[in-house]
């Protein structure tokens, strides 16, 4: 029984771990806006979530050469929790290049900065909707 009232808080807190790591990644971008030849990064946060709450195993998906990253014997495959990749099993993407620069750099700042305040409201909401979760299932824990 209780694990049917804490659910909802376990899809949250995936979706919580997701947006602080989506942050991370966005604020990376951010910070290398002048690197020479740096390429802007960013997580489809879709996929991310699906793949955190499908029940199938990550280690069973990776027993195939196409989704280790490896294409020849030769290769060395990714670290799991390198650049990349997240904890997951979910990649990082490349975000399209939407002005082309001089120094090979992909970052533009201002989609940048609508992507970070964008990603910290929903975080906020998140943070919000587990703590509310959290009180209603304590409230009637106290019989209140």
């Amino acid at each position: 029984m209780f694990a049917s009232l804490t659910s909802g808080l376990d899809f949250q807190s995936k979706a919580l771990v997701l947006r602080a790591e989506r942050q991370r990644t966005i604020a990376s971008n951010i910070a290398n806006a002048d690197t020479p030849g740096y390429v802007a990064r960013d997580i489809d946060f879709k996929a991310a979530m699906a793949s955190a709450t499908s029940g199938s195993s990550i280690a069973a998906s990776k027993s195939t050469s196409t989704t280790s990253g490896v294409t020849h014997p030769g290769h060395i495959p990714l670290a799991e929790n390198g650049v990349g990749s997240l904890g997951n099993g979910s990649k990082l993407g490349y975000a399209a290049q939407s002005q082309p620069s001089m120094d090979g750099n992909s970052v533009d700042l201002d989609r940048e900065r609508a992507n970070f305040v964008d990603n910290s409201v929903r975080y906020e909401a998140t943070l919000r909707f587990i703590n509310g979760q959290s009180k209603t299932i304590l409230s009637a824990i106290q019989g209140q």
